[in-house]
């Protein structure tokens, strides 16, 4: 659960740097509906970038912001349809576009979920503590940037494998970078190094994302009904949600969803190069942004519904046939429509792998026209031009035959193999790949893993947290601003 007990000294530290500093911390409230921000907050934005070290960009944590690097308001939540032509299925697929977050990913959210509750309560003291990222990739760059604009030192922890912009912009953001060996498969070792600071004699606060029950609080409260707002704006029959799950934290949406659309489906992709949900398996794939080889204890795995493995191969060729010349023009030549081709470098490579799971979906249960399956973007190409160089520099310039082949194989050829659909034994199985990460290297309770399953109230009580984390965000900022 989210621990809210107030450590009075420690919170009057944090009041104080936050009134030395001009800090004012938005509410999940006003991150979920921007018309809640008070007009002088966004009066000021208007001066600021989005990526801005300025803590003004607090308010920016949310799927409404403006579709622009600098003074940016608020309005629609940044979402992008492909259409058929792309995606071979009739099935209306829908993304939610990460790259318009600060840092350009919507782990600046997640990362804000784990923080502010602890900085707000007076557990995590800004004055003297560091707060620790352990990640595969964009938490810890969220958690680096919430850090900085709440005052505090950060450490980052991420596996060395990790693409290049990440290290680059990092370093001019996060105190100190912490490269773990392997890559995004290798979480183990992330868990090792976390393990290892425990013992340092830092006075540190490590932020787990993997279980973090705040990472997940705030997917329910501000991912869901962003969401439902698109769902909103469409004719259809919503059937599903489909996402890959690293931390797990991003698909606690589709527990919201499911409450207010009873009939609709949750699915959990990871790389086939790594099936732990689906075969118990292990591996290394090249799906940046996933972790594997374990359950994250923040995922609700009692309301999961299918399993989808995505051959990492996709989204390798994918992100070159959305991003290369010859891809383009491929893509004009079947019909794709010029403003969503100019759209399409909005996907990172985890955004690739949610949508060719997200057409897998649509091919397992048969959806129609009538039909509406949403999944996230997680990022945007930004966080892997190099990966682009990289292949061109293995594989040689994308010719139009690559172009062909990679849109055949891996977006019309995209199949039904490799999945599951769960029952209550096949959850089971999978929920109990908990014990032997948490409990058995993490030293979590076998009681609260068995509470998860069993305890009805166990997840909505998470669910209600937000309300009094609000009301002990705006107390703090009454505190900062009578000083």
């Amino acid at each position: 659960m989210i621990d809210l007990t107030v450590h009075p000294d420690r919170l009057a530290r944090a009041v104080t740097r936050a009134r030395e500093r001009g800090i004012v911390i938005p509410t999940f409230a006003q991150q979920r509906d921007p018309s809640l921000i008070p007009e002088d907050v966004v009066s000021r934005l208007r001066d600021v970038g989005l990526w801005d070290l300025d803590p003004l960009n607090l308010f920016r944590i949310t799927w409404h912001n403006e579709p622009v690097e600098r003074g940016g308001g608020f309005g629609p939540v940044n979402h992008l349809e492909y259409p058929p032509e792309l995606t071979g299925v009739e099935a209306r697929i829908v993304t939610l576009v990460g790259k318009w977050f600060p840092t350009g990913a919507h782990k600046v959210g997640a990362a804000f979920g784990c923080l502010v509750p602890r900085l707000v309560t007076g557990q995590f003291d800004p004055t003297t503590q560091k707060a620790v990222w352990p990640s595969t990739g964009n938490y810890c760059r969220g958690g680096a940037y919430d850090s900085n604009l709440l005052g505090s030192e950060s450490v980052a922890i991420l596996p060395e494998g990790m693409s290049r912009e990440r290290f680059e912009w990092l370093s001019s953001v996060a105190g100190e970078i912490i490269k773990t060996p392997g890559s995004e498969s290798n979480v183990k070792e992330i868990f090792d190094k976390c393990n290892e600071l425990r013992t340092s004699g830092e006075d540190l606060v490590i932020f787990n994302q993997f279980d973090e029950f705040g990472n997940y609080l705030w997917h329910y409260t501000v991912t869901g009904p962003a969401i439902e707002e698109v769902l909103g704006e469409l004719n259809g029959s919503f059937r599903g949600v489909v996402l890959t799950t690293g931390s797990a934290g991003t698909i606690a949406c589709g527990d919201y969803l499911k409450q207010r659309f009873p009939g609709s489906k949750i699915a959990a992709g990871e790389a086939l190069q790594c099936p732990t949900m689906l075969l118990n398996g292990f591996g290394a794939h090249r799906i940046e942004g996933i972790g594997d080889k374990h359950i994250p204890w923040i995922h609700n795995v009692a309301n999961t519904d299918l399993v989808v493995a995505i051959d990492d191969e996709a989204p390798v060729s994918l992100i070159r046939l959305f991003n290369e010349p010859a891809g383009v023009e491929y893509l004009t030549s079947l019909g794709v429509p010029d403003g969503t081709i100019a759209r399409l470098p909005e996907l990172g490579i985890s955004s690739v792998a949610n949508l060719v799971a997200a057409i897998k979906f649509a091919k397992w249960y048969g959806l129609g026209p009538d039909d509406v399956v949403v999944t996230v973007a997680t990022d945007s190409i930004e966080m892997y031009r190099s990966r682009l160089a990289e292949l061109d520099a293995e594989r040689g310039p994308l010719t139009a035959t690559d172009a062909a082949v990679a849109y055949e194989r891996h977006l019309i050829g995209a199949d039904t193999d490799w999945m599951e659909e769960l029952d209550e034994r096949s959850r089971r199985r999978i929920h109990n790949l908990k014990y032997f990460t948490w409990v058995e290297q993490q030293g979590k309770d076998a009681t609260e893993l068995d509470a998860q399953w069993e305890d009805p109230d166990y997840w909505t009580g998470i669910q209600q947290m937000a309300e009094p984390i609000d009301e002990l965000i705006e107390e703090f900022n009454r505190r900062v601003g009578s000083g």
